[in-house]
């Protein structure tokens, strides 16, 4: 946290836009993803996308409720009534796996870091330009 709160407010105002969009784009190749599986749609429903300083819902997955930093957007799924998400991605012994989760985080995974990067840089260049 130290590091992040050394990046100039301005910095980090331009970088904000990139991360909110890999985390809607994440989440929406996972409910593509998740229509194998749909029964109800409530899974599908459930994935969303905690921006920046708004809190994950409670019993979401992976990790439950927590708060997100300046820089991070948090794509979760899951929620009070949807608490069955992990059984559906990795299966049990009565149901196969039906993966929508880490294929879409491992298929967009060099996509995103290339864009957080990209605008990294031109936030930095426009930054030190002035």
């Amino acid at each position: 946290m130290r590091r992040i709160d050394g990046i100039p407010a301005a910095i980090r105002a331009d970088v904000q836009p990139a991360v909110v969009k890999s985390a809607e784009e994440l989440a929406g190749v996972q409910r593509r993803l998740a229509e194998a599986s749909r029964d109800t749609g409530a899974l599908i429903d459930s994935i969303e996308v905690t921006l920046p300083g708004e809190t994950t819902p409670p019993y979401s997955q992976p990790g439950g409720s927590r708060t997100a930093y300046e820089l991070e957007a948090i794509v979760t799924v899951g929620n009070s009534e949807v608490r069955y998400p992990h059984l559906v991605e990795y299966g049990t012994a009565h149901a196969p796996a039906q993966p929508y989760f880490w294929p879409a985080v491992r298929s967009l995974q060099k996509r995103i870091n290339n864009r957080l990067n990209r605008a990294t840089r031109k936030a930095i260049r426009t930054y030190w330009s002035k």
